[in-house]
């Protein structure tokens, strides 16, 4: 006959052997994009790895699906996308996969801002304000514990603590922000990612590109971000991580102004990068931002387009002189 003890023991395995069987049944996460499977991964916990669609570096808005794509849509639990059309081809993908997996779109209840150049089209660059990152959080824990009751407690302790540190992100950015000079609160870059945080932290934004990088930059655009930079006296403009710096490195050239540096908007950095989480993506932003519009000593030698036409003046009147010698000695 068995002792207590023994029971205990035998229960105490048995409870043990459930929990490892049903633990290697992870979830299988996949997101659209390195930001929100990064903050996926804050609140999945226990070592679990999201799958992301577009690998860091790429570019969502251009991203085009591959065959391994599918095949991880195919396969997920859970599909997250950020939505507001910034993953044009995600749903076409979803429909044709076949999948199962339940889709949550990150930026339910957020307060979305209409895209300045197109009408009825909505902004999706939300994680850029550290608070709307919540948000996404929050969205991405409810749909989890929905998915997976059991574990409800554990996504609801790695919500609040992650919640607790964008909430300190938050105030650490608004504070740096504030140290900028007022006239130089102006944040020019390639394209529009930056109005959520523009609006959070209050600098004015002045991108050559619209939401999308699909679109092209404009004549009209160059002239108008370069008047910017002249009436608020803006020290530096920025390249991103995601796009080709060629035209904004011209525009610093044109206008005299230096690279404040390499912003992250839509993909994180890479793993020996500043930027390799959502919390660093924001927080490296908002010190390179900081720290290149607070000086006025990183000015580069721009073209001295005034020197320049005086030099063509100078060289087109010598030749009319020495026309008007010629031309009195071959009469004389």
């Amino acid at each position: 006959m068995l002792k207590p003890t023994n029971y205990l023991l035998l229960l105490a395995l048995w409870v043990a052997f459930i929990q490892m069987a049903f633990g290697q049944q992870k979830l299988r996460i996949v997101a659209s994009a390195s930001m929100i499977a990064d903050i996926a991964t804050n609140i999945v916990g226990n070592g679990q790895s999201i799958e992301t669609l577009v690998p860091v570096g790429g570019d969502p808005h251009l991203h085009e699906p591959t065959p391994s794509n599918a095949r991880q849509v195919a396969e997920a639990d859970l599909i997250l996308i950020n939505g507001l059309t910034f993953e044009g081809w995600i749903t076409e993908l979803i429909e044709n996969s076949g999948t199962d997996a339940q889709v949550i779109t990150a930026t339910q209840g957020i307060d979305v801002l209409s895209s300045s150049t197109y009408a009825n089209s909505a902004d999706p660059h939300a994680w850029m304000d550290a608070s709307n990152g919540i948000l996404y959080a929050t969205n991405i824990a409810n749909a989890l514990i929905e998915l997976d009751p059991l574990e409800e407690d554990s996504y609801l302790r790695n919500l609040s603590a992650y919640t607790d540190r964008l909430n300190k992100l938050d105030t650490e950015i608004a504070a740096m922000v504030s140290t900028i000079p007022a006239s130089q609160r102006v944040l020019v870059t390639s394209h529009d990612a930056f109005q959520y945080f523009g609006r959070r932290y209050g600098i004015r934004l002045e991108a050559i590109m619209g939401i999308s990088t699909e679109a092209e930059a404009q004549t009209a655009d160059i002239r108008r971000v370069s008047r910017a930079i002249r009436e608020s006296n803006i020290p530096a403009i920025f390249i991103e991580s995601t796009i080709n710096p060629k035209l904004i490195q011209q525009i610093a050239q044109d206008n005299g102004v230096a690279i404040g540096g390499k912003l992250y908007a839509d993909s994180l950095g890479d793993e020996k990068s500043e930027a390799s989480t959502y919390i660093d993506m924001l927080r490296y932003n908002a010190e390179t931002i900081v720290e290149a519009l607070s000086s006025n000593d990183g000015l580069v030698e721009a073209p001295r387009q005034s020197f320049s036409w005086l030099l063509y003046m100078a060289v087109g009147v010598l030749m009319i002189i020495c026309t008007l010698v010629f031309v009195r000695m071959m009469q004389s």
